[in-house]
């Protein structure tokens, strides 16, 4: 019988990690377009606990569209 793998954890509710080793290669390889991914995603995952006003809200989500935008573009 095959063991199913085991999540080591997860950043942010998006991302799963399998190991520390993997979460040590992300920091290690980390490039601007996955720190702009990172820092989206743990936006997103601070807006769905509430810790943002209707107003921060509106601010970070023009941002995160700007940012994406420019990166497409890119």
């Amino acid at each position: 019988m095959e063991e199913k793998n085991k999540s080591f954890g997860n950043l942010f509710g998006s991302i799963d990690l399998i190991s520390e080793e993997h979460l040590e290669l992300m920091l290690s390889t980390m490039n601007t377009d996955h720190a702009i991914y990172y820092l989206i995603e743990s936006v997103k995952s601070a807006h769905k606990k509430g810790v943002f006003t209707i107003g921060e809200s509106e601010v970070i989500s023009k941002a995160i569209r700007t940012l994406l935008r420019k990166n497409n573009e890119q």
